[in-house]
């Protein structure tokens, strides 16, 4: 198809000759790309099981998994929306296999660090364990939130004189914080999935986290799932 020239009819595109006056166009709007946002969720599996995948799950569908749900979380992608703007949030389970496991790491923007308020062991292995493996894979740079998961149950009567007669407890506010601080991670949260209680919040918080960083972590930012 050839062009042809603009006839006496023709509106003018805002495109000058060299006898022409210049006419100001009209600045084409900038189009500004959604931001990417890699959530990769780690903790305990198997003995000391945080229930990594059911927040995962109550997160993405909004209802708690009354059926068996596979050990690992089929990698989700959701537009969010945060202070107005969009945001394409990629919510990524781990695997149990050690060797497997920080395949899930490169490009990782903020890591949600797991431990059950009702299972001393995984309290113990965040440092024994996962905090060492996220700096090896993903370096020091990469935010980390520590959360308490089975809140319900920290208070449970049955729980707790089960715990006790092992010799332990369940975890603390307190003992989250002081470890929140041992580890260098941003913030300390709990939630229950069972009752989705503080799950939306913990995204959230990963989302502020990885778009403002550290320092405006805190901003109240109203986060929605399109």
């Amino acid at each position: 198809m050839s062009a042809t020239p603009n006839s006496p009819n023709t509106p003018s595109l805002g495109v000058s000759g060299p006898n022409t006056p210049a006419t100001p166009s009209t600045p084409v709007p900038r189009i500004e790309r959604p931001k990417s946002v890699k959530c990769v969720v780690v903790g305990d599996g198997a003995v000391g099981k945080v229930g990594k995948t059911c927040i995962l799950h109550v997160y993405a569908n909004n209802t708690f998994p009354e059926e068996y749900i596979p050990t690992v979380f089929e990698n989700y992608s959701t537009s969010v929306i945060v202070e107005g703007k969009s945001v394409n949030l990629g919510l990524w389970d781990t695997a149990d296999y050690d060797r497997l496991r920080p395949l899930s790491y490169p490009g990782t923007n903020v890591f949600l660090l797991c431990f059950s308020i009702i299972a001393p062991s995984s309290f113990e292995n965040v440092t024994k364990k996962w905090i060492g493996e996220i700096r090896q894979f993903s370096g020091e740079h990469v935010p980390i939130l520590l959360i308490g998961t089975k809140k319900d149950l920290g208070n449970d009567p049955e729980i707790t004189e089960m715990l006790l007669s092992k010799g332990h407890a369940p975890i603390t506010p307190a003992q989250g914080e002081l470890l929140k601080k041992e580890i260098g991670a941003v913030k300390y949260m709990e939630c229950s999935a069972l009752h989705n209680v503080g799950v939306k919040e913990v995204f959230n918080e990963a989302i502020r986290t990885s778009l403002y960083g550290v320092t405006r972590r805190r901003i109240k930012a109203t986060c929605s799932i399109l």
